[in-house]
């Protein structure tokens, strides 16, 4: 049986999981009208719902590592006003938005469209795919080079690769220029307007990078901590969303592959998201980005990957279930060489006590 704690964080996600596809069915059959038509979205829903969180450990695991300094209060915020954000916002309102603003419709027509012509719908977010693969890759590249890139980091994982990165974070802005770079170059694999999308796209994901940076400044932090400054509980808050949403544009646009009813993808990633919530919250409880010494470091390589797989997906399709396996490999090797540390500290210790 799984213990109680376990139970405790996850009760909210099974509860969300009940409803969500209680609602799933009750779209099926309006859909369909049909027992087969409703189960068979039933299914889909399952299935986003497991691919969206088996493929999301890296998002949990980098929330974590932002999320283990906020206060309590926040940590129920996100959690809460979080996941309305998630599920509502970025996996319904902001497609329509997006849909809106490309066909040049209202939000209610947008909406519409979404309802009575799906495949029209899923077609006009599909050739949004440019623009935000080149958001969301520059604000995740920038969360890894942030985090590489930082002279005052001292726990190194890959040393050979992590102790130059961190020399070159005593020159001012440095990643910023190493950014700019990677959006003009993967630019170059595009011609057009295309190229200026991903280009306008891309410089907007680093402002808006340094944006949430201003604010945390702005509010300010006594201390640092890994890879930003420790924020208020607004700033983390903000900066927690955006990171969500950049992680989750490659799923809201892969999950029309499965269906083209907004509903149903909603509700599929939406508990999807749910549990990657839980997830997160069960991290920081259990203390488990402290436990493990470089977990923290897998989970910001899988970002860095993640960042240049979005990139390269303006041009090559790279199936999502490739970048969320790359992801776990990464955060697997981490966590092992971490239980190696610790052996091998314990070692030293009973050494120590011995001697």
């Amino acid at each position: 049986m799984a213990e109680p704690s376990l139970l405790r964080h996850f009760t909210g996600s099974i509860i969300f999981t009940v409803v969500a596809l209680a609602l799933g069915a009750f779209v099926g059959w309006e859909y369909t009208g049909t027992i087969e038509g409703m189960l068979s979205i039933l299914w889909i829903c399952a299935v986003l719902a497991v691919l969206e969180t088996s493929l999301s450990f890296d998002n949990a695991a980098v929330n974590a590592t932002v999320l283990k300094d906020m206060d309590p209060l926040w940590q129920r915020r996100f959690l809460t006003w979080g996941i309305a954000i998630a599920v509502f916002g970025m996996r319904i309102v902001f497609p329509i938005v997006i849909v809106a603003i490309a066909a040049s419709l209202g939000p209610w027509g947008a909406l519409m469209l979404a309802i009575n012509e799906p495949d029209r719908y899923a077609q006009i977010m599909g050739e949004a795919h440019t623009g935000l693969m080149g958001f969301g890759g520059a604000f995740l590249g920038m969360v890894g080079l942030k985090y590489f890139f930082d002279a005052d980091k001292e726990i190194h994982w890959i040393r050979v690769i992590e102790g130059p990165l961190a020399k070159f974070g005593r020159l001012q802005a440095f990643e910023i220029g190493v950014m700019i770079l990677a959006i003009w170059g993967t630019s170059t694999l595009l011609a057009g307007e295309e190229r200026l999308t991903f280009l306008t796209a891309g410089l907007f994901g680093l402002l808006t990078f340094i944006a949430v940076e201003m604010i945390g400044d702005v509010l300010g932090a006594p201390e640092e901590t890994t890879g930003m400054a420790a924020k208020s509980g607004l700033a983390s808050f903000l900066y927690l969303e955006v990171l969500d949403a950049s992680f989750s544009f490659d799923g809201v646009i892969g999950a029309f592959a499965l269906s083209t009813n907004l509903f149903v993808i909603a509700i599929g990633l939406g508990i999807g998201a749910m549990f990657v919530r839980s997830m997160t919250i069960y991290l920081v409880h259990q203390g488990t980005m402290s436990q493990y010494r470089f977990l923290e470091h897998g989970a910001f390589y899988a970002i860095l990957v993640l960042a240049a797989i979005m990139f390269l997906n303006v041009e090559y399709h790279i199936p999502e279930v490739v970048t969320g396996l790359i992801g776990a490999v990464l955060i697997g090797l981490a966590f092992f060489s971490s239980l190696r540390w610790n052996r091998a500290e314990l070692r030293r210790d009973r050494a120590g006590v011995q001697a």
